[in-house]
Order: structure tokens, then C-alpha cells, then sequence
């Protein structure tokens, strides 16, 4: 299950909106039969996003480079981002 960044969403896109109009733009897009474990899912995945480029804002940001090195130490094989 993903929100995904598709479509032309952006950080322009989360940075132009409230947490409350994120949030009801996620719930038009979402099918009528959608469950709750799927909102809360999106509204988890917003907020992580969210989380992400307040960091990337105050310079916490992690070098691609680096997390190659570690998704390599983790799998086991040599993975390019860059």
C-alpha cells in the first residue's frame, strides 16, 4: 500500500498544505471502501514524509552515498541510487 509521489506530487506538494488539508486530499483520492488500517497507513506515511524534509531542512540528511553502503552491508550486494 503506497501513497506514492507519483502524479506530480512533490515537496512543493507537502510543503503548500495544512496537516489537516493533507490529510483530506489523501481521503478524496482514497477509494470509498477503504479501511481504516489503510488511512492510518497513509496518514503514518505523510507524517513520516513530512518528519524526512524537516530533517533534509536542518541538514540531518543522509548521503546517498551512504546509504548505498548500507543497504549493500544489508543485502549483501552492490545497490546504485545515484
Amino acid at each position: 500500500m503506497c501513497f506514492g509521489l507519483a502524479g506530480g506530487v512533490g515537496r512543493d506538494y507537502f510543503l503548500s498544505m495544512t496537516d489537516k488539508q493533507l490529510v483530506m486530499d489523501m481521503l478524496a483520492r482514497l477509494p470509498e471502501g477503504a479501511s481504516l488500517e489503510e488511512i492510518v497507513t497513509k496518514i503514518r506515511f505523510i507524517a513520516g514524509v513530512q518528519e524526512g524534509l524537516g530533517q533534509l531542512d536542518c541538514g540531518e540528511g543522509v548521503p546517498v552515498e551512504t546509504v548505498e553502503k548500507m543497504i549493500a552491508a544489508w543485502t549483501g550486494s552492490d545497490l546504485r541510487l545515484s
